[in-house]
C-alpha cells in the first residue's frame, strides 16, 4: 500500500493533465466526454464524480481488471517489484477462482507454449519463424510481441498438454452463450468434436497473443502461412467472444503502445498486427491496430483516455480509404482531434516500410497529416469539379462530420474553414450544420424511446453536449436540475435530502479531523481527560439518543471510536483505505469536498475544528427538532386528536418541550441558523 503510487497506477490506464493540486482524465469506467475522473496524489485515491467508481491503488486495480482483493495485491507486487511468499494452492483454492481469471491464467500458460513452440522446435524454426523473417521483422520485435506458433498437428497437442498440466477442459473449449456471446466461459483454443476429440482452434497457424491493456492475454489471432492459404476462406483467426475476449473491445498494440502514446500525446491507427509491427520497427511506437474490424466505441474509448490526439492511416487503396473514412465520425463524436494520412497507391503500412528507412518513414508520417476537410476536399473536390450533384454531396458529407462533432468552439472553426475552403458563405454551412445537429438529435430520442420499450437501460448518449445545445431552456432546466451530483443535496422538502444537508459537514469533519484532540474534560475524580473530535461527537449525540440516519456515517462514527486510540491512527488515510468500497469512496469525497462546509461556516480548518464541530452538531440536533416539531403539528390537524383534548394537550406539552430545547440548540448552532 506504501508503495503503490495512484498516479502511478492510474496513468498506465488513463491519460492524467493536472488540475491545480489533482489531476484529471476521462473515466476509464463509463462513457466519459469530459474528464470526470479525478486523482488525488496527496490523499493517494480517485474518484469518477460522475459514475462514482474509483479507490485507492488496489481498489482501482480490483475494479477495472476485475480482480479479488489478493490477486490485486499481487498485481501491484508484479509491477513495484515486490516479492510475495505464494503457499503452494490446494485444489480447492484453485477451483474457487473466478472463471475469468482461470481463463486469463490459461491464455497465458498458452502464450508460452505457443512461443516455445515458435523458438524451442524444428518445426517453429523452419515454419513459422521463416514467416516472420520473411516479413522482414526483426527478432527484438518478435520477442516484444511475444508471437508464436501452433503446430498442424493431427492430434491437438496444446490440449493434451494443457490437461496434462492440470487446466480444465471447460477452459481450454469455449461454451457459447447463445444470447450474449461475451457472457461465454472458456478460451475456446481447443474445439471438441462430437466424438470427443479435440482439435487445436490455430493450428497450422503463427499466432499474436492480443494483450488487455494492464499486460494480460485476452486471446490470439492466428494467421495460415502463405503456402497453406489456397483454399483457405479466412486467413485470420481470432479467439471466440467470451468474458475476457471482445473484438470489438481490443486494440492489438494498445499494451506495448501505451507509454509512447501518452509521451507524444498522439496514437496512430492502422488496420492489422504487422502494420503495427512495422512501425514499431520504423522507431513508431505510439500505434494501434482495430485488428481489421471495423472500428468500435469501445476501441475509440480505450484510445481517448490517453490522449486526445489520433491519426488514421490509410491503406493507398480505394477500399482501404472507405473502410477507415467509416470511423472518421465516430471519433470526431466522440471529441477526439483527427488527422489522417494517406500512403501512396497499393501500399499499407507493413508494405511502406519495407521500402522506407526509419528517418524516411517517420518524415512522411509527420509531413503527410491532415485534417479530414483537407483531406475530402482534396481527394473528393477533383472528381466533384464541375459536377452540381457530387458537389453537393462532398459539401454534405463534411457537414455529416462537423455536425457530430461535440465541442461547440471546434464545430465554429471546421465551419469557417469549411466556408473558406468551399468558397461558400460562412452561415450556409452553419444553417446545414445546425440541420443535421437536430436531425441527429431526433433520430437519438427515437432510438432511446425504442429501447425504452424494450426495457433497454439509457446510457448517456454519443453527442451529450449536442442535445444541450439544440434543447429548449424548459428541457435545459430538466437536465440541470439531473445532472446535480447526489451529494449536492438540496432544500427540496424532501426529508432525507434535507438530513444529509446537515449531517454531511458533521461527517466530513470525523473524516478529516477525527483524531485531532477536541477538548479537555474532567472526569469524576477531577483528572484531566482529553476528548478527541470523534469521541466528543460520540459523546455529544449520545447525550440526547441521537445517530447519524445516513449508515455509512454511523459506521464511519462508531468504526473510528473502536481505532481511536491505536498507535499512529488518522482517520482520513484510515477511512480512504478502508476495504469497504462504499466507505473509502465516501470518505474521499468527504475529504475534498469543502462546498458543504463553507455554505454555512466558512473555511473549516484544522485551527477552527473546536468552533465548527459544536455548531455543526448542534445544527444536527436543531434539524431533528425542528422535524419533530412539525410532525407534532401534522397530527394536531387530524381529526381524531381535534376531538381527543387529553391527547391534543399532551401533543401540544411535547411540542413546546422540543420547541424549548430548539431554541437552545440554536444559539449553540449560532445565529447562521434560524428557527421557523
Amino acid at each position: 500500500m506504501d508503495a503503490a503510487n495512484i498516479v502511478d497506477v492510474v496513468s498506465d490506464f488513463v491519460a492524467l493533465k493536472r488540475a491545480g493540486a489533482n489531476l484529471k482524465g476521462l473515466c476509464p469506467f463509463h462513457d466519459d466526454r469530459t474528464p470526470s475522473f479525478m486523482v488525488s496524489p496527496a490523499k493517494n485515491y480517485c474518484k469518477c464524480f460522475a459514475c462514482g467508481k474509483g479507490g485507492n491503488p488496489v481498489g482501482f486495480i480490483m475494479e477495472h481488471e476485475q480482480l479479488s482483493y489478493p490477486d490485486a495485491l499481487r498485481y501491484l507486487a508484479r509491477k513495484y517489484g515486490i516479492p510475495i511468499e505464494e503457499k503452494e494452492a490446494t485444489p480447492e483454492e484453485i477451483q474457487s477462482r473466478t472463471d475469468r481469471e482461470s481463463m486469463f491464467i490459461v491464455n497465458e500458460w498458452a502464450r508460452d507454449w505457443f512461443q516455445h513452440q515458435l523458438h524451442e522446435t524444428q518445426d517453429g524454426r523452419a515454419i513459422g519463424l521463416a514467416y516472420f523473417h520473411g516479413r522482414g521483422f526483426r527478432d527484438d520485435i518478435i520477442q516484444r510481441f511475444q508471437l508464436g506458433f501452433c503446430p498442424d498437428a493431427k492430434n491437438s497437442q496444446l490440449a493434451e498438454e494443457a490437461l496434462k498440466a492440470g487446466y480444465q477442459e471447460k477452459y481450454l473449449t469455449n461454451t457459447i452463450d447463445e444470447m450474449e456471446p461475451r457472457n461465454s466461459i472458456g478460451t475456446g483454443l481447443c474445439i471438441k468434436n462430437d466424438n470427443g476429440l479435440f482439435r487445436d482452434r490455430f493450428r497450422g497457424r503463427v499466432i499474436w497473443p492480443i494483450f488487455t491493456v494492464s499486460g494480460r492475454v485476452a486471446g490470439f489471432g492466428g494467421r495460415v502461412l502463405d503456402a497453406a492459404t489456397k483454399g483457405v476462406n479466412v486467413k485470420y483467426l481470432n479467439s471466440p467472444e467470451s468474458i475476457v475476449y471482445s473484438k470489438r473491445k481490443e486494440l492489438f498494440g494498445l499494451y506495448q503502445a501505451r507509454e509512447a502514446i501518452r509521451k507524444q500525446d498522439l496514437c496512430y491507427l492502422v488496420e492489422g498486427y504487422t502494420d503495427v509491427m512495422a512501425m514499431h520497427q520504423q522507431g513508431v511506437e505510439n500505434v494501434v491496430a482495430s485488428s481489421g474490424t471495423a472500428l468500435t466505441n469501445d476501441q475509440i474509448r480505450l484510445i481517448h483516455r490517453m490522449t486526445d490526439n489520433i491519426t488514421v492511416i490509410f491503406d493507398g487503396d480505394e477500399a482501404g480509404i472507405h473502410a477507415s473514412e467509416r470511423g472518421i465520425d465516430m471519433l470526431l463524436a466522440e471529441g477526439m482531434n483527427v488527422k489522417l494520412l494517406l500512403l501512396p497507391d497499393g501500399d499499407d503500412p507493413d508494405s511502406f516500410a519495407r521500402k522506407h528507412n526509419a528517418t524516411e518513414y517517420q518524415e512522411y508520417l509527420t509531413t503527410h497529416q491532415v485534417d479530414f476537410i483537407n483531406y475530402k476536399t482534396s481527394h473528393l473536390m477533383a472528381a466533384a469539379e464541375g459536377d452540381t450533384t457530387k458537389m453537393s454531396a462532398l459539401i454534405n458529407n463534411i457537414v455529416e462530420s462537423i455536425a457530430v462533432i461535440p465541442d461547440e468552439i471546434t464545430r465554429v472553426l471546421y465551419i469557417r474553414q469549411t466556408a473558406q475552403t468551399m468558397q461558400m458563405e460562412e452561415r450556409v454551412i452553419n444553417a446545414a450544420v445546425t440541420r443535421q445537429m437536430q436531425k441527429l438529435l431526433k433520430e437519438r430520442r427515437k432510438e432511446r424511446e425504442r429501447e425504452e420499450r424494450r426495457g433497454i437501460p439509457q446510457a448517456e448518449g454519443p453527442s451529450q453536449q449536442q442535445e444541450e445545445t439544440l434543447a429548449e431552456p424548459a428541457d435545459k432546466e430538466r437536465q440541470a436540475e439531473a445532472t446535480i451530483p447526489q451529494h449536492r443535496t438540496q432544500d427540496t422538502g424532501d426529508p432525507t435530502a434535507m438530513t444529509d444537508i446537515y449531517e454531511r459537514p458533521l461527517a466530513q469533519m470525523l473524516v478529516r479531523y477525527g483524531e485531532q484532540q477536541m477538548c479537555i474534560v474532567e472526569d469524576e475524580e477531577g483528572r484531566e481527560i482529553p476528548l478527541t473530535v470523534l469521541e466528543y461527537t460520540h459523546y455529544s449525540l449520545e447525550e440526547d439518543k441521537v445517530s447519524f440516519r445516513n449508515a455509512l456515517y454511523q459506521r464511519i462514527l462508531e468504526e473510528g471510536l473502536q481505532h481511536i486510540h491505536d498507535e499512529g491512527f488518522q482517520t482520513e488515510r484510515y477511512f480512504i483505505n478502508h476495504p469497504d468500497q462504499a466507505i473509502s469512496s465516501l470518505a474521499f469525497e468527504l475529504s475534498i469536498d469543502k462546498e458543504q462546509l463553507s455554505r454555512y461556516h466558512g473555511e473549516a480548518d484544522a485551527e477552527r475544528v473546536a468552533d465548527v464541530v459544536p455548531s455543526l452538531i448542534a445544527s444536527m440536533k436543531l434539524h431533528i427538532a425542528r422535524t419533530q416539531m412539525n410532525q407534532f403539528i401534522e397530527q394536531t390537524k387530524k381529526p381524531e386528536i381535534l376531538k381527543d383534548r387529553q391527547a391534543l394537550h399532551q401533543i401540544m406539552q411535547l411540542y413546546y418541550e422540543v420547541k424549548k430545547k430548539a431554541e437552545e440548540l440554536a444559539r449553540q448552532a449560532s445565529d447562521r441558523v434560524l428557527i421557523r
